[in-house]
């Protein structure tokens, strides 16, 4: 996530507002101006050389779910990879508006594992990765030359713990420690497993159709699946394990949206774009950017990465627009939306605005 170092030349996050559309009814028929952006969007992935699935949702024009150069067609269960991170930070709000997290607490209060020598992270300081934890990228490389956290090493809460230091006073760095860390705290506060929670918290209110963890020696059928990612993605835990059709992401997203999962009031603090940290909030990255609309409009991103796969997950408050696309092709060039060139640039210009 260096990359958001960038969004400093960023102006400042707009207000967001609206109405919503229910996209957790991915069936209706699409009305003929969805359909016409839909070709316009699939011409800019094509002639771009994606291939993957993508689902759309558009205030007052309708939603859709579509497959590009997939032989099987879409809806099937791909790794969300971090947006899974997006998804335990609602789960931390949640647990925050019921009183029972402070954003600003030491996590050491809600996991007596984390007490120790050094000052304990805050919950806020998990969200943004300014934990001062040891890194699971940094462990060591097994015989593939993958950290061997997701693999065959030593991993999980004991390891983020070990040998950790003191939060930074400035800036921040990516860990994905952070939300394993996070997991363990809804866990003990909510008296469930991660699983458990999200079902409850997240996947019922939001309708959403297939998604859950990960757990270990899990067999699932993902698209794309290659054996040993079935033994790495649990490894992942809060940080990355959930799995799900790109349908139900943008479901989620008109959950958060709509005021299902969070009041106004927690939604506004969830999506705290703060310039200092490359306009990171919590869980994700709000900012805001031209798309070829008469103005600038609010870009809610979240991105995905854990290795072939990769995925995004964008809303747009003001005008109801939400779009997620996954893909198995680490390659592939999304662009930055910030910079105004590139594939998601230009399709979201498309759905948008045009």
């Amino acid at each position: 996530m260096k990359w958001a170092h960038a969004l400093l030349a960023a102006t400042a996050v707009a207000s967001c507002a609206q109405q919503v559309p229910d996209s957790r009814n991915l069936s209706a028929p699409l009305p003929d101006p969805l359909e016409a952006r839909l070709r316009s969007v699939e011409h800019v992935l094509e002639n771009a050389g994606f291939s993957g699935e993508y689902a759309v949702t558009k205030s007052g024009l309708g939603t859709a779910t579509r497959s590009i150069g997939m032989a099987d067609g879409a809806e099937r269960p791909w790794p969300w990879a971090s947006v899974t991170k997006q998804v335990v930070a609602v789960m931390v709000m949640q647990q925050v508006e019921a009183g029972q997290l402070g954003l600003d607490e030491p996590v050491a209060r809600y996991i007596a594992e984390a007490e120790g020598n050094v000052a304990s992270p805050t919950i806020r300081q998990l969200l943004q990765h300014r934990s001062g934890l040891r890194n699971s990228d940094d462990s060591e490389p097994d015989k593939d030359g993958v950290p061997s956290f997701y693999t065959d090493g030593p991993t999980g809460l004991s390891w983020c713990l070990q040998g950790r230091a003191s939060p930074p006073e400035e800036g921040w760095r990516y860990n994905n420690c952070d939300y394993v860390l996070l997991g363990t705290v809804l866990e003990r506060v909510g008296g469930q497993t991660l699983d458990d929670l999200f079902r409850n918290a997240i996947a019922e209110p939001a309708g959403l159709r297939g998604t859950r963890f990960l757990g270990a020696d899990e067999m699932r059928e993902i698209a794309a699946m290659s054996d040993d990612f079935t033994q790495q993605l649990p490894r992942y835990g809060a940080a990355g394990a959930l799995v799900g059709p790109v349908s139900d992401i943008i479901r989620f997203d008109a959950a958060l949206l709509d005021g299902t999962l969070l009041s106004e009031r927690s939604r506004a603090v969830l999506w705290n774009g703060e310039p200092q940290l490359g306009y990171m909030a919590l869980g994700q990255w709000v900012f805001e950017a031209p798309l070829g609309c008469d103005v600038p409009l609010q870009i809610v991103e979240r991105r995905g990465n854990i290795g072939k796969y990769q995925v995004r997950n964008i809303i747009l408050p003001q005008n109801g627009t939400m779009f997620a696309l996954v893909t198995a092709n680490g390659e592939f060039d999304f662009g930055e939306i910030w910079t105004g060139s590139g594939p998601m640039y230009d399709v979201l210009g498309v759905v948008a605005c045009r």
